[in-house]
């Protein structure tokens, strides 16, 4: 498994090299964040943004996939975790999507641009207070797109939350764009190619699957799952340290539960914090050089 890793790094690196930026010394000051996706859980990620800023860690980039992409972008655009998470409490599915039934798909994302132009007062890429990265997955050729500026972040949002089968794909810069988590369900190895030396990945956990799929949506939702369980060790291989909240009872569509899908991303940032603070003391090394600690 290992060398197959390494074969995908490798392959990889010609393409990541390319994105390397100017200001990455001060990126590297403090920690890249790695945000992975689940809808509604994503509510989860503000947890851990409450500890990292209550333990004065620095955030030196931030990326997302998926939902994880709009936790993303507020961050980077100065909102701390007390504001996200009003933005969370207030959300509904319907401020996010609307019923638009295509063979492509059942819902329009069209709606998330509003929603994002109220919610946070800066979405272009080059005005964020923190260097943003958002990932999505061109449907022609499964490779990750990663966007990281100039530019505003509505389409690379809408595209990286794109889940297939029901949302409708973006079209963006001559791209048919999906979901980021697709091709990288934790933006780890795209931090890692625009330089930053430590990465902290949040995942959160899907709930098990103990029966057959009773829907189409089940059958797509089942696929994720399965591709994810296989390609999780080349981003874990990127990741210095992995927090996993306890989310994985919370329905995809659930936003009723915002306190203690919170309380469960606090209860595991903390749980990694020591080697949080052990990774900032350690020296920057290469790429894959430090030991992954696993929090859950």
């Amino acid at each position: 498994m290992r060398t197959e890793i390494h074969a995908m790094t490798k392959a990889a690196g010609a393409f990541w090299s390319r994105l390397r930026d100017k200001g990455e010394e001060e990126a590297n000051e403090g920690i890249g964040l790695a945000l992975g996706g689940g809808f509604a859980r994503a509510v989860a990620h503000i947890g851990v943004l409450r500890v990292l800023e209550r333990e004065r860690i620095p955030v030196g980039f931030v990326a997302g996939v998926s939902a994880g992409s709009i936790v993303a972008a507020g961050l980077a655009g100065g909102a701390n975790a007390e504001d996200l998470e009003l933005v969370a409490r207030s959300m509904k599915f319907k401020d996010l999507a609307g019923w638009r039934f295509s063979r492509l798909g059942l819902v329009g994302s069209e709606r998330m641009e509003g929603f994002l132009r109220h919610a946070f007062p800066v979405y272009r890429f080059e005005e964020m207070k923190i260097p943003l990265a958002v990932v999505a997955t061109d449907l022609k050729t499964g490779n990750a797109v990663v966007f990281h500026g100039p530019g505003e972040v509505f389409h690379p949002v809408r595209a990286s939350c794109s889940y297939p089968g029901l949302f409708l794909p973006v079209r963006y810069e001559g791209k048919l764009l999906v979901d980021g988590g697709i091709s990288m369900e934790i933006p780890a190895a795209a931090l890692r190619g625009l330089g930053m030396k430590r990465v902290v990945s949040v995942v959160l956990p899907a709930p098990p699957i103990t029966a057959d799929p009773g829907s189409m949506f089940g059958v797509v939702n089942r696929c994720f799952q399965i591709m994810q369980h296989r390609t999780e060790q080349f981003w874990r291989f990127h990741s210095d340290v992995v927090i996993a909240p306890q989310v994985q009872d919370v329905a995809w569509d659930d936003f009723t539960q915002v306190g203690r899908m919170i309380e469960a991303g606090v209860k595991a940032a903390e749980a990694a914090m020591p080697q949080i603070r052990a990774l900032m003391r350690q020296a920057v090394v290469a790429t894959g050089g430090l030991q992954a600690v696993s929090a859950s």
